[in-house]
C-alpha cells in the first residue's frame, strides 16, 4: 500500500499528475488529508479554501486514489502509525532529510520506505490562488 497526504487544498494538475505517480507504485493509493483546522495552521487566514468534506470527495473521486482518511492533526505521524504503508510518499517540495523525524519514524518502524516524487515545475496552489487574487 502507498500512502501519502496533504491539504489538497484546490486540485490542480500538479497533484493529479503526483496522485497518477504515487498510485503507480503500489496496489492500492490511501491519502491522508488534513482537516481544515490543520490546514489553517499550517497555510494560514483564508485556508482552506474548500472545506475538508468536499476536499475528500473531490479526491476520492480520482480513478487513481483508493481511499482517503481525514485527520486532524498539523502532523501525520498519528495517521501513519495506524496506516502502516509498505511506501510513504511525499511531493518534491520536500527533500528526504527535511521530512518529519517522527512521520518517517512510523512509516520506518514498520517497514516501510520513504520516496519523494518531482513536482510539475510551476504548478501549486499558491500559483493558483496567485493568479485568481485581485
Amino acid at each position: 500500500m502507498v500512502v501519502t497526504n496533504g491539504c489538497f487544498d484546490l486540485l490542480h494538475v500538479g497533484h493529479v499528475r503526483f496522485l497518477q505517480e504515487a498510485r503507480a507504485l503500489g496496489d492500492s493509493l490511501l491519502v491522508g488529508l488534513n482537516g481544515d483546522a490543520s490546514v489553517r495552521e499550517l497555510k494560514g487566514s483564508g485556508r482552506p479554501v474548500n472545506p475538508e468534506t468536499e476536499r475528500a470527495e473531490v479526491l476520492a473521486a480520482l480513478a487513481c486514489v483508493d481511499a482517503v482518511v481525514v485527520f486532524p492533526e498539523k502532523r501525520a505521524t498519528r495517521f501513519l502509525e495506524s496506516a502502516q504503508p509498505d511506501i510513504y510518499v511525499k511531493g518534491g517540495d520536500y527533500r528526504p532529510e527535511d521530512l518529519d523525524a517522527d512521520e518517517q519514524a512510523a512509516v520506518q518502524k514498520e517497514g516501510g520506505v520513504v520516496k519523494v516524487l518531482k513536482l510539475t515545475p510551476g504548478k501549486s496552489t499558491s500559483a493558483v490562488l496567485a493568479k485568481i487574487k485581485p
